[in-house]
């Protein structure tokens, strides 16, 4: 269960993304039934850290409460400041004990300096990839994705794409429903897939129609046969011109939009409802309970129901889960 969370700020932290850990985890949101998290900021020597850009922070805590926490986030520094030897240990304390670990925008090269990234996929801002390849040569550097989850260890891109790793953490560990709940209090999207694009190449002209209107029909349709012809015609496009404006709004192809939004509906569903799996599975698009269960278990890592053993948050879905399990 994901409840203690220390992040640790070293000199030259970067503002932005340390307020950004303390918005997601230090604040209390059990008034709207929200998730609340035992949260630390701590620092290898206790005291006034200088942060990026000109500012400063007062930690009055070190590195120890790293020793029990459930997720150790590690905040980017910029030069010409470096990673303390103290740090480097206790981020490699933290996973060899079987915690997460989370990397956020140039944050993962610490996890390179801990030495977590030896075979181990993961991504940074893009602007940094090439380096952190160049540095840690056997690592698998993903430049294009927002996040990546590679065993217990977290890494993101730069700015907002921590938020996306954090709240894919908590709806991993918490459900969906605890996700939905942070995302809308920030007032951020609940969710974005960590295999969409950090940026788009190409943009759209200025005067371009967006597909939003169109991304929330699909949303209110996921049980419905989405299929790019049919969607290219609702949107009075050609099939190509549809295809490259979808990726370009959502960094995605819409296979893969529509596929992790039916997912999301069902961790719903099962959370949320007492409604049996071949139910969950039409409701959400997906058209049977073996389906369901091959994405619960390539993207999730479970079955629909472990997941609803879990997560369930109603009286009606824990009775589902209890018949779940005796059966």
């Amino acid at each position: 269960m994901l409840q203690r969370v220390a992040a640790i700020a070293v000199p030259g932290v970067s503002t932005f993304e340390l307020g950004l850990v303390c918005e997601v985890f230090g604040i209390d949101r059990s008034d709207t039934g929200g998730p609340t998290f035992d949260f630390t900021l701590c620092t290898p020597e206790p005291g006034r850290v200088p942060m990026e850009p000109a500012l400063a922070v007062e930690v009055p805590t070190g590195l120890d409460a790293t020793e029990d926490a459930d997720l150790v986030v590690v905040l980017p520094y910029k030069a010409p400041y470096g990673l303390p030897e103290a740090a480097r240990d206790a981020i490699r304390a933290a996973h060899d004990r079987g915690a997460w670990v989370m990397s956020i925008c140039s944050g993962t090269f610490a996890l390179g300096e801990a030495g977590l990234l030896d075979g181990r996929r993961c991504t940074t801002h893009w602007m940094y990839a090439d380096d952190l390849q160049r540095r840690y040569p056997t690592a698998e550097v993903d430049p294009a994705v927002l996040y990546v989850e590679d065993g217990r260890v977290i890494s993101s891109a730069g700015t907002a794409a921590g938020i996306d790793a954090c709240l894919h953490l908590i709806r991993r560990e918490l459900g969906a429903q605890q996700a939905a709940l942070v995302a809308r209090r920030m007032v951020v999207p609940p969710h974005r897939d960590g295999g969409q694009a950090q940026y788009v190449d190409t943009p759209l002209p200025c005067d371009a129609d967006t597909l939003a209107p169109l991304l929330a029909w699909m949303t209110e349709h996921l049980d419905a046969e989405l299929t790019v012809p049919d969607l290219a015609a609702r949107a009075l496009m050609s099939e190509r011109t549809f295809a490259r404006r979808f990726r370009a709004e959502t960094g995605t192809t819409p296979a893969a939009w529509v596929t992790r939004q039916r997912l999301v509906r069902a961790q719903e569903m099962l959370e949320r409802t007492s409604a049996g799996v071949d139910e969950v599975a039409r409701a959400s698009g997906f058209g049977s309970a073996a389906i369901l269960r091959h994405h619960f278990a390539r993207v999730l890592g479970t079955s629909p129901q472990a997941y609803r053993r879990q997560f369930a948050c109603t009286d009606e879905a824990e009775s589902a889960a209890d018949r779940m399990s005796v059966a």
